[in-house]
């Protein structure tokens, strides 16, 4: 059990670079793999895409914000697959009608101004303060130019049409970690708070000075919080 896989499930407009300092940090330990999340507009199918290309054996699950989204569905779809489950920066109800709203249009201005988009959205990201980091500003355009409009269309498609998982959260009895960034602008602490109320014997862990992208923003802490929920996978 010392070298359980983790398979780690990027947010929207993300890809493995969203898990650099994760993979970089447990690369002794763990085999640290980040699925591809492009190439449906459904969550229940990009969930079962992840399952085709997941390690072999059982795995440990990690989603932040839309990957949380499929994280779930993968709980619904092969539980018996799954050791543990870390559920960062995202939300167990479906959307809103208002953030349905926003995502349409943001759709629609992708088609022409695809750089407009990437640039509205970074301030919602992140903290504040982490908006002159360069190297992190940096990381998310260069995966979101990396994957571009087509794949924000179809991922916002999928993240539109999601189902309220609520009603499935007590089912799921693995070891589960839920973390946010105090200042998550997109996903409220208040969110995860249900989330953890919700799924039986979860841990709830706050990351000070952060916003939405935690694996970024704070890599230590975030790190630290997952070690220790992989080491509870062995216990």
């Amino acid at each position: 059990m010392n070298n359980v896989p983790v398979y780690a499930l990027p947010g929207l407009l993300d890809d493995e670079r969203l898990w650099q300092q994760q993979a970089a940090f447990f690369e002794s330990q763990h085999a640290f793999v980040t699925a591809k999340l492009s190439g449906h507009d459904s969550i229940a199918a990009l969930a079962s895409g992840a399952l085709a290309n997941a390690p072999a054996e059982r795995f440990a699950l990690v989603g932040l914000s839309m990957g949380g989204y499929v994280a779930l569905e993968i709980m619904r779809q092969a539980p018996e697959r799954v050791l543990g489950l870390a559920l960062l920066d995202t939300n167990a109800r479906a959307d809103s009608a208002a953030a349905t709203e926003l995502r349409t249009h943001a759709i629609a201005q992708a088609s022409t101004d695809f750089a407009g988009v990437v640039t509205g959205l970074t301030p919602r990201l992140l903290h504040p303060d982490h908006l002159a980091d360069k190297a992190i500003v940096n990381v998310i355009e260069a995966m979101a130019h990396t994957l571009g409009p087509e794949v924000f269309a179809r991922q916002q498609t999928a993240i539109m049409g999601r189902i309220d998982s609520r009603p499935f959260l007590p089912a799921i009895r693995c070891p589960s970690l839920v973390l946010c960034g105090r200042e998550d602008l997109l996903t409220p602490l208040e969110l995860h708070e249900e989330m953890a109320a919700g799924i039986p014997g979860a841990k709830l862990v706050v990351v000070d000075h952060c916003g939405h992208m935690s694996a970024l923003e704070q890599p230590m802490e975030v790190n630290a919080a997952l070690e220790d929920w992989l080491v509870a996978l062995r216990g």
